[in-house]
């Protein structure tokens, strides 16, 4: 006897979304292309840190650099593209992505420059079999440059559009269950972080602490990881560093800034960050850790539905110079979502403005010749400004 799809999804996947969910997702992107006289979209990601496009619309996930494209109605379900073919069966199972009519498997690779247009074939077919006059390319900057390419060139008499803004818009504000989750999250990273002081001592790497962080994370639920460490004296600028700069070994009086930067169960990221003291806590760097604190709460304080981005990002920097320190030239406080970064960005030249249940995470950066700070939390957009969901305190730690 068949399982029911549901039944199935709920026994492979951590927490999958919920098909009321997806519908109401489809919906209201159908509406907005209605809108905007779109037949179809074109979705193309490859990796999970920022490929939060193909799981928005099918709850599946690109992963690893192996491209997934998505061709989307204005009626009918989806078709997905995926690398692959015989003698494997068709991938992924019918049951793993509501709402997807054909799956199309073919051996392209990114590697393999002969199988450059092969996915974009297949795109452009799917785009014709819809009998579609116009078609909006999502976030085509994501996609691969000869696919785009090709389908730019092959979609003759077709109406070629931008679509990016209009999926952007619906995506960025989130749903009662899309919040839930995203709370799922930020739970499990305030945990991990208790866990994290408890493993940090003198004589570790900071690769060591990733891995054992790591492990953490994915027993909880976690799938995609970035885990920022840096060390030095605590005298001295110490920043998060990425994964190739993790060999430093832990010492006596020094500063250790740690970001978790991941995704929990049903694939939404949020993000903490904070500075941990092995000794004593030098008054420079108590002093920018003040300032960081203060400024995230001024830019909460203003974070209320219809603010425009580019004036917190001019509010703020106003702030950094009254207190004597450089400008931001950096993005310090973005959304979070399906996308590890996601609109809107508070920063020069974005154009969204603030709407309630937006999460957003605000990480301004204060730095000193002799100190850096990072205060990192998400927050949920209301009525009156956002409020702060990580609970882990805002203070520079001591071991």
């Amino acid at each position: 006897m068949a399982q029911d799809p549901e039944e199935l999804r709920n026994q492979n996947f951590k927490k999958p979304i919920s098909r009321k969910e997806l519908e109401r997702r489809w919906k209201a992107v159908r509406q907005a292309m209605e809108k905007a006289k779109i037949d179809c979209l074109v979705i193309q990601n490859n990796n999970q840190h920022m490929g939060g496009y193909v799981p928005y619309f099918t709850d599946y996930i690109a992963e690893h650099g192996y491209p997934i494209t998505v061709v989307f109605p204005l009626d009918g379900e989806m078709t997905l593209i995926t690398s692959g073919g015989p003698p494997s069966p068709l991938g992924p199972p019918e049951w793993a992505v509501p709402g997807v009519g054909e799956r199309l498997n073919i051996p392209y690779f990114v590697t393999f420059n002969f199988t450059n247009t092969w996915d974009a074939e297949a795109t452009v077919n799917a785009v014709k079999k819809y009998g579609a006059k116009s078609v909006g390319f999502v976030a085509p900057e994501v996609m691969a440059g000869f696919f785009y390419a090709y389908l730019r060139d092959n979609l003759p008499g077709v109406d070629k559009k931008d679509a990016t803004d209009l999926v952007d818009e619906i995506k960025a504000v989130k749903s009662d269950e899309e919040l839930e989750f995203i709370r799922g999250t930020i739970e499990m990273q305030d945990k991990v972080f208790g866990a994290t002081l408890a493993l940090i001592h003198p004589g570790m790497r900071g690769y060591e602490l990733r891995g054992e962080v790591q492990r953490i994370l994915t027993y909880l639920g976690s799938e995609a990881q970035l885990i920022m460490i840096g060390s030095g004296p605590a005298t001295t600028f110490v920043r998060q560093n990425p994964l190739r700069f993790q060999n430093r070994m832990f010492q006596e009086g020094d500063a250790i800034c740690i970001m978790i930067e991941v995704n929990g169960s049903g694939g939404f990221f949020a993000e903490i960050g904070r500075t941990i003291c092995l000794g004593d806590v030098p008054k420079s760097l108590q002093t920018v850790w003040d300032h960081a604190v203060t400024a995230q709460d001024r830019t909460a304080e203003l974070m209320k539905p219809g603010t425009k981005p580019e004036e917190l990002f001019d509010k703020h920097n106003k702030l950094l110079a009254s207190w004597g320190y450089p400008l931001e030239g950096r993005l310090y406080a973005h959304g979070q979502g399906y996308d590890l970064v996601e609109r809107p960005g508070i920063c020069a030249g974005e154009k969204m403005t603030i709407k309630k249940n937006m999460n957003i995470t605000i990480h301004p950066f204060t730095v000193r010749e002799n100190a850096f700070a990072f205060c990192c939390d998400n927050f949920f957009v209301t009525e009156s400004g956002a409020v702060r969901i990580h609970k882990t305190p805002r203070e520079l730690f001591v071991i």
